[in-house]
């Protein structure tokens, strides 16, 4: 049933994205630089409070995670204008975790969404979002792991059951 994103569908929708965001963010405890060499804690956690060197409890990790999933749903709740399935919507806030919620609401999957597009057609655009920046040469390349989560986020965004793939 197709549902405005309110605070009363976060939990919801973040119990639908949450399994999603770790499984491909995976469990870290420490700092590390992902493959574009940004610095990264946790489950994908980023940001200026996260320092080479430093180590995470499980529960600083979760607490990160929630806080992280929380910032992606206010950034697809603010953006999306038009009532989504639940989980069209946790498709699209695993999407705003790993890409940002600036990405996100300016993608053209948001645009068609607030169009009135048919889930058929925004879900694809998922597929567009497979490549990231190397700073170092500053070129895009396609990151396999980032096909593979699209992939799973277009699963979940149509509907279907996805699949994690080794």
């Amino acid at each position: 049933m197709k549902q405005k994103l309110t605070a009363g569908v976060m939990s919801a929708v973040l119990a639908v994205a949450s399994p999603c965001v770790m499984w491909f963010e995976g469990m870290v405890p420490h700092t590390y630089r992902d493959p574009v060499g940004i610095p990264t804690a946790c489950y994908g956690h980023t940001g200026p409070d996260v320092t080479l060197g430093r180590s995470y409890s499980a529960d600083e990790c979760r607490r990160l995670l929630d806080g992280d999933l929380a910032e992606a749903y206010a950034a697809v709740a603010q953006c999306v204008r038009v009532p989504v399935e639940p989980y069209e919507a946790a498709a699209m806030v695993s999407f705003a975790f790993n890409a940002g919620g600036h990405a996100f609401c300016g993608s053209t999957m948001l645009r068609l969404v607030n169009a009135g597009a048919d889930g058929a057609v925004f879900c694809q655009q998922l597929m567009r979002w497979t490549k990231a920046t190397v700073p170092v040469i500053g070129v895009k390349v396609e990151l396999p792991g980032l096909v593979k989560r699209r992939t799973a986020e277009r699963e979940m965004c149509l509907g279907h059951d996805w699949k994690p793939t080794a």
